[in-house]
């Protein structure tokens, strides 16, 4: 009981941050995984963390920083691959080794330590300070928000684009939306839990989900449980067993997908 009090009184920020998160990047990651696109997590992610060192290396406020690469990042994204040569997975293999490599060579040029630049662009979610529930709150949870009510036509988009120019709908424009909310949300999130851990929301818990249910609603509704459950635990576990909290989340998230994948099989052989 000491450590659930502890974390209950010292790291109240960080349940916070931590279910707010989990919740909002689960849901959006069904998305992702609808439209095959798992590595766009992990590349916005590492976007985010080059735009927070270009802004600490130039003086800007961070969190502008990773907004503004990660909103350039989607823009370029949203654009119609289907008849380009080179396909939009290739264009996300470039944005990440880019990035990735630019955010350690930027945040070389802030004169930090080694520990300081990794804590900076990878994050540790128990380490959430009040002030960082502003751009949780205040960024995070209503771009989620706004793509659940256009829920709809995001979903027509992604699954027939033909069929949802037929319905009359903009399909440039919503995938353009689409990408450039989940861009923000992913700067935002990112600052506060790391690339590693909002690329695992993202992923892991949509896939469990999807083995277990064909609705949709019951699939987002799943994925965030599964992820809430997983920060929860993983926050606990990090003080009881004295372990780096972003990796013991990552790792109940992975071990929900064998789980799931258990109960989708006994439940297809009953």
């Amino acid at each position: 009981m000491s450590h659930l009090r502890t974390l209950l009184e010292v790291f109240p920020s960080a349940l916070v941050a931590g279910v707010l998160i989990s919740a909002a990047c689960a849901a959006l990651g069904v998305f992702v995984i609808l439209k095959r696109m798992v590595f766009i997590g992990a590349a916005l992610s590492e976007t985010a963390a080059a735009g927070l060192a270009a802004a600490l290396a130039l003086g800007f406020p961070p969190l502008a920083g990773a907004a503004a690469f990660t909103l350039a990042a989607g823009a370029l994204l949203s654009r119609p691959f289907e008849t380009s040569r080179i396909p939009r997975d290739a264009v996300l293999g470039a944005i990440f080794a880019a990035a990735s490599a630019s955010s350690i060579l930027l945040a070389a040029r802030t004169g930090l330590g080694l520990e300081e630049v990794k804590a900076l662009l990878y994050g540790d979610l128990i380490l959430t300070r009040r002030a960082d529930l502003w751009a949780v709150g205040g960024g995070v949870i209503p771009t989620a928000i706004l793509l659940l009510i256009f829920l709809r036509p995001i979903l027509y988009t992604f699954l027939d684009r033909e069929a949802a120019r037929l319905l009359g709908l903009a399909v440039g424009a919503w995938e353009t939306f689409f990408f450039l909310a989940l861009s923000l949300a992913i700067a935002l999130a990112s600052r506060v839990a790391g690339a590693m851990l909002i690329f695992a929301y993202l992923v892991l818990p949509s896939s469990a989900a999807l083995l277990l249910s064909r609705r949709l609603g019951v699939v987002m509704a799943l994925a965030s449980a599964m992820a809430v459950l997983a920060t929860l635990l993983g926050l606990y576990g990090s003080l009881v067993w004295d372990l780096p909290t972003n990796q013991l989340i990552v790792a109940f998230l992975a071990a929900a997908f064998p789980l799931a994948a258990l109960v989708s099989r006994w439940k297809t052989t009953t």
